[in-house]
């Protein structure tokens, strides 16, 4: 699992100590991220499953995409497909996609490189394997993340921000014994490069054997510990999760996570996304690409989708356009006060 690496953790600038009374939260619950198939079929795990969306908000959906081998031949994507009313965050840490969409966003992120969609008003866009992986085959993994945006702020116009894996602003642990990779938020004085409507925190970390990692948060986020792989445990009550697990924890203004001291021996460290951002406390109607407040709102998506004003396919790409999005989620529409 390359995404950002570096040899010696020591020479980074490092996270804060805990002061003397601060809180450190408590996990609320552990679920297990059931495996799916997206876009074209490649394989998923869909990591927020069986959750509430008022534990996740502001987070609406997140797909851990592989880890998966892929033989020559077998690398797929997604065909183009209209957003409207949320973010999306696509992180690859191993292999290489290419994103294409109609406002003119676009570029090939790889090897811990970000791609940070704001759908807004509505986008389409398409995300696929070069054609060079498609021929030779070879690793693939990565998230892709879900943010809704307030209520105030779905009609924004559309932006794409291309976050190279050099941009990521790197740090350690007090004893070197966790490396952080934040892509988006503030964490003990240190800042992402991301650009967020909705505040919000996004961490990479690798965990050593044995290591613990006290990392402070912001008592106003929620917190959402999900395990890329490896064994290990979250919370102050030292809840045990693993490889394709998600911890929700309660309030406080420390996440602590900590690495089993045995390993597997094809995960040798523990490596965990860290999330967390303010609520938002609007309702939600979702169906499939479409993130919004009413039912109506999700209707008049579709019916502005069908009547091409959610953007047009760039001529050099000719694809299928369809109503479709990355979320398996796309069976009903849902209206949930978040509160």
């Amino acid at each position: 699992m390359p995404a950002v690496t570096v040899e010696d953790t020591t020479t980074l600038p490092r996270v804060p100590l805990s002061a003397p009374r601060t809180v450190r939260r408590r996990v609320r619950s552990v679920t297990t991220a059931p495996a799916g198939f997206e876009g074209d079929g490649f394989p998923v795990r869909r990591a927020f499953a069986g959750v509430d969306l008022r534990d996740l908000d502001p987070f609406l959906h997140m797909d851990q995409m592989g880890e998966v081998e892929y033989a020559p031949g077998e690398p797929k994507g997604t065909s183009w497909h209209p957003h409207r009313g949320f973010e999306t965050v696509t992180y690859i840490i191993d292999g290489t996609f290419e994103h294409a969409d109609s406002h003119g966003g676009g570029g090939t992120i790889s090897n811990g490189d970000t791609q940070w969609m704001t759908a807004g008003g509505g986008v389409l866009h398409i995300e696929a394997p070069p054609e060079s992986l498609v021929i030779s085959g070879g690793l693939f993994h990565g998230l892709q993340l879900w943010v809704n945006l307030p209520k105030a702020q779905k009609w924004v116009e559309p932006r794409y921000q291309d976050l190279r894996a050099d941009r990521s602003l790197l740090l350690a642990s007090p004893d070197g014994g966790a490396f952080l990779r934040v892509i988006a938020g503030d964490v003990g004085g240190h800042r992402g490069p991301g650009t967020t409507y909705t505040p919000m925190a996004m961490v990479h970390a690798t965990i050593a054997p044995g290591a613990t990692l006290d990392l402070p948060w912001d008592p106003g986020f929620n917190a959402l510990v999900y395990v890329l792989s490896g064994n290990g445990s979250v919370g102050i009550d030292g809840a045990p999760v693993t490889t394709g697990q998600l911890a929700v924890l309660g309030p406080g203004d420390t996440v602590t996570v900590r690495g089993a001291t045995h390993q597997d021996s094809r995960t040798p460290s523990l490596d965990v996304v860290v999330l967390g951002g303010r609520p938002i406390r609007e309702p939600i109607a979702m169906y499939g690409p479409f993130v919004m407040n009413t039912r109506q709102e999700v209707l008049d998506a579709f019916t502005d989708h069908s009547a091409g004003r959610l953007g047009t396919i760039p001529a050099q790409h000719v694809a299928h356009a369809g109503v479709r999005g990355e979320t398996g989620q796309a069976d009903g529409t849902v209206a949930v006060p978040v509160e």
